[in-house]
């Protein structure tokens, strides 16, 4: 019998630019985290795949966006990850949304979510309605830059220590290893019928070397028993009239005009694909 194919939607996640979408929700060191999820894309996927009083997990959740929005909506979340500085500012975001009466809760944990099940609360295992996360992408994808009398300098870029375990620097089999792992310590912490979000976009290695980062993390889900329902994609531009007004960061518009002039067809990213996938 052929698997039917999955639905296919566009989720409208940045039509305001991201800084717009954190300011006074967030504490402002949260942006030097350098793989922050979209608040609107978290948001998005919440409140589409989830109800009041559900419990959202993160095993990444690097700065806590994941949490704070669950929080907002009304869900209570609890988040992993690796980087204690990167939880301590989770726990801050937290407690902000907290103090801005947001009716969930949320629970920050410091570890490596490989081994995630000795991590998190015994009483959530097959209790968590969704898993929301995003990898790891690494230096050359992530950070932030401004423009100085001596150049461009990029700031923000790197996730910590890499002798601590950090996924971001094993490489793309590390990668896939170790998100193969989550995944299936995650899905033990599903509830029947619970759903897992994966927020990810191609990664350029080289100028010309072009890694199907969503279709090998797809393969990943399956292999540890997941099936996908929907492949979606989140924009990361606004859209506008019917045309696309791009949001792409410095960084990115020199990395585009230097591939071209060397020949190299590479176009702005403007969306991030999003694998939803249900445990059976």
């Amino acid at each position: 019998m052929t698997e039917p194919m999955p639905v296919t939607s566009v989720w409208l996640t940045c039509q305001q630019p991201s800084r717009d979408q954190r300011r006074g929700r967030y504490v402002p060191e949260s942006s030097s985290h350098p793989g922050k999820m979209l608040p609107n894309l978290a948001a998005h996927a919440i409140s589409t795949y989830t109800t009041p009083g559900d419990l959202v997990f993160d095993p990444m959740c690097g700065s806590g966006t994941t949490l704070v929005e669950a929080m907002h909506l009304g869900r209570h979340g609890i988040g992993l990850d690796i980087e204690p500085r990167f939880t301590a500012l989770a726990v801050a975001n937290v407690a902000l949304a907290a103090s801005q009466g947001a009716a969930g809760s949320g629970r920050v944990v410091t570890g490596d979510a490989t081994g995630l099940l000795d991590l998190v609360p015994a009483s959530a295992v097959g209790q968590v309605s969704l898993v929301l996360t995003s990898p790891p992408y690494g230096r050359a994808t992530h950070g932030l830059v401004r423009a100085t009398s001596s150049g461009v300098r990029k700031r923000d870029h790197l996730y910590g220590d890499r002798e601590k375990g950090n996924l971001a620097y094993g490489g793309w089999s590390r990668l896939l290893d170790g998100f193969a792992e989550i995944l299936a310590a995650s899905t033990l912490l599903l509830r029947p019928g619970g759903t897992v979000v994966i927020t990810c976009r191609p990664v350029r290695r080289q100028r010309d070397d072009l890694i199907d980062l969503p279709g090998e993390l797809l393969a990943v889900a399956r292999s540890v028993g997941l099936v996908p329902v929907e492949r979606c994609a989140a924009m990361l531009a606004a859209v506008r009239d019917g045309q696309i007004v791009h949001r792409a960061s410095m960084f990115g518009l020199m990395a585009v005009r230097r591939a071209r002039s060397g020949g190299v067809p590479v176009h702005l990213v403007a969306h991030e694909d999003v694998l939803v996938l249900r445990r059976v």
